[in-house]
């Protein structure tokens, strides 16, 4: 048998498992009502080097319709530009962690092929000084 005290602490710990529950939910629900991401309205410039020269800079804010760019040397790869994302859309190098790293979109991220010796990597635009995004 329950004693009194046991009771008692049984229904503290569900009222506090409901309202972490509610009050999680809610949260969840305001979050997934926000219009885009907050990098939305950053400018990202795409930098594009192979053996650490710069061959390509692209500003994937102005991109209006999808760029291919194929990029040959002892592999070949090509790179595909969208609107606010790029990545490696294939290579022919021996293990593809690069394709597989998939869509670049945020300042920092970044997509390496060993094999190729090229990096993609992306950087919020000079004039534009966020240092973060609270909500």
């Amino acid at each position: 048998m329950l004693k009194k005290g046991d009771i008692i602490l049984l229904l503290v710990i569900v009222l506090g498992i409901l309202s972490v529950v509610f009050f999680g939910r809610e949260n969840a629900v305001s979050l997934s009502n926000t219009s885009g991401s907050p990098f939305d309205n950053l400018g990202i410039t795409a930098i594009i080097k192979k053996n650490d020269k710069v061959i390509r800079k692209i500003n994937l804010k102005s991109v209006e319709k999808r760029e291919v760019i194929n990029i040959s040397g002892l592999h070949k790869a090509t790179i595909v530009a969208e609107k606010n994302r790029i990545c490696f859309l294939e290579s022919d190098c021996p293990d593809k962690v690069c394709v597989k790293t998939g869509w670049l979109s945020h300042p920092g991220e970044i997509a390496v092929c060993l094999p190729n010796k090229m990096i993609i990597k992306l950087e919020q635009d000079k004039n534009q000084n966020v240092d973060g995004v609270v909500k």
